[in-house]
């Protein structure tokens, strides 16, 4: 009798999720999708049962998925994973369209195809698409130097600064006080670093407990920013210990850092990585990034990863290799590349031979 009421409510348990209709479920797999933390939340719902596997590979679901739904480890990568991207691309993913875009440029020195796709996801407004556009037409990535394209650069770090990304709107700043494939506007760049300093707070105090936010709040209403428009806007405000906060990267950040750090990007060709820990680009080319001109130990593919670098970690390692090279007013230095031309005639404000017009100022 027992086991017959338990087979029985069994059955009406049943009853009811197979009578809950496809568009409800849909609803809440594309929500699902779209806020996953890690992919196992979402791989976990498609092998509860045969109803949610299907649903959950609707294109519907697929193009929702969120950035974390892809948040694949390196020595993970396989043909199964690349297949299920390939599929969400299919479905009209934007992240997903990004994210293999940067694999298979990057890693799989698949150019074109990494490019096409980033450009897909760059359409629809997607703003980590454009700036990573941005960062190849400044770069030349995939070509010679001669494929540097400035002002394609510029046009697609203003789009993405637009849409609020914060290296993009460092990046175009730095472009404009430097008149780097666009015209100087010292005053404007000064706004766009400002800005983009702000926002970098924003997020740092979104992560702060509420009892430290009411003490910083008071510390940035009672203190006067001094005028050395050298330091960054933390600094200015004496909020030094959140300068070392560092924004979270993007998951497919984190896999080229992880496929990239287990083996020489170069394969002894002397290529090198962005020394941004939370970048992972590789150089696609020899002397491709910029080096420190105080040190020359450390390379960056553009300037938002030098200032970030500078930020975490390298304002207390670098040191000087020349004595006329000095760090003005605590300002980050410039970046040059050390291998550059023959000549040693730099070509624009951070040339393959030729420095910059100054560090990152924020």
């Amino acid at each position: 009798m027992i086991q017959r009421k338990i087979r029985r409510s069994s059955q009406e348990r049943s009853d009811l999720f197979d009578g809950l209709p496809d568009d409800i479920l849909l609803s809440i797999l594309c929500k699902l999708s779209s806020t996953a933390r890690c992919p196992s939340d979402f791989i976990s719902i498609l092998l509860t049962c045969k109803r949610l596997n299907r649903l959950g590979l609707h294109p519907l679901v697929l193009s929702k998925s969120g950035s974390k739904a892809f948040a694949i480890g390196a020595k993970n990568w396989s043909e199964q994973a690349h297949g299920f991207m390939k599929r969400c691309v299919a479905a009209g993913s934007v992240e997903a369209c990004y994210t293999l875009g940067m694999i298979r440029f990057y890693c799989l020195q698949n150019r074109g195809s990494g490019a096409s796709l980033m450009a897909k996801a760059a359409i629809r407004s997607h703003a980590q698409s454009l700036y990573s556009l941005a960062v190849i037409q400044f770069n030349g990535s995939g070509g010679s130097k001669n494929s540097k394209d400035l002002r394609a650069g510029v046009a697609l770090c203003g789009r993405a600064a637009y849409l609020g990304h914060v290296d993009a709107i460092r990046e175009l700043g730095h472009c404009l006080q430097d008149g780097y494939g666009v015209r100087p506007n010292a005053a404007e760049g000064r706004r766009l670093l400002v800005q983009a300093a702000a926002r970098e707070l924003a997020s740092v105090l979104r992560a702060v407990a509420p009892s430290a936010l009411h003490a910083l709040t008071w510390q940035l209403q009672n203190k006067k920013p001094q005028r050395n428009s050298n330091l960054s806007l933390l600094s200015e405000f004496g909020l030094n210990n959140l300068n070392a906060t560092s924004m979270e990267a993007h998951p497919v950040n984190r896999f080229l850092t992880e496929w990239f750090g287990s083996f020489d990007p170069g394969s002894g060709k002397g290529l090198r990585m962005c020394s941004n820990s939370g970048c992972g680009r590789p150089e696609t080319r020899r002397n491709e990034f910029r080096r420190c001109s105080a040190c020359g130990a450390v390379n960056y593919c553009s300037r938002a990863c030098q200032a970030q670098d500078w930020k975490m970690r390298h304002k207390g390692e670098c040191s000087p290799v020349d004595p006329l090279v000095v760090d003005l007013a605590g300002a980050d230095p410039l970046i040059v590349n050390l291998d550059g031309d023959d000549d040693g005639i730099g070509d624009d404000r951070t040339g393959e031979a030729g420095g910059d017009g100054g560090g990152p100022v924020e």
